[in-house]
């Protein structure tokens, strides 16, 4: 598996917050904002230095955790498809299987939100509300 640059990752990862509003009925979804949505519009939203260097620090901070958790997805993948290549299977493994699946995506999806939440504290009320206008506009 070769290492996906930071956008990529966040970008493949942001499926809840990047969902468009009017095609969503998700509460979450109007309330966070992707990476990519405030990187986009920095300059609109009046990002400052500060903002912006924090923002960056939270990314890359969140792209360490996300990384290793992908190899360990992989990895459980991997050993899912060797289970159901068997001929006759074993549901207790499987089962097990899936529940380490589980886990791995749980702990992703969470750092994730934790991210859309630290980014989304560090907006100003002006820009939060600037940048659903811009969502809706462009979607």
């Amino acid at each position: 598996m070769k290492p996906l640059p930071i956008l990529a990752i966040l970008l493949a990862l942001a499926s809840v917050a990047r969902a468009e509003p009017g095609k969503s009925d998700d509460p979450i979804v109007a309330r966070l904002f992707p990476p990519e949505l405030i990187m986009k519009h920095q300059r609109e939203l009046a990002i400052d230095d500060k903002q912006r260097d924090v923002m960056v620090a939270e990314v890359q901070k969140t792209q360490a955790q996300l990384v290793p958790l992908q190899w360990q997805m992989q990895g459980a993948t991997e050993q899912m498809t060797k289970l159901l290549d068997a001929p006759k299977l074993d549901e207790t493994k499987v089962l097990a299987q899936v529940d380490k699946m589980i886990t791995i995506e749980r702990e992703f999806k969470r750092a994730h939100l934790g991210l859309l939440v630290r980014l989304r504290n560090l907006l100003t009320d002006t820009q939060r509300s600037r940048l659903a206008e811009l969502r809706k506009e462009n979607p």
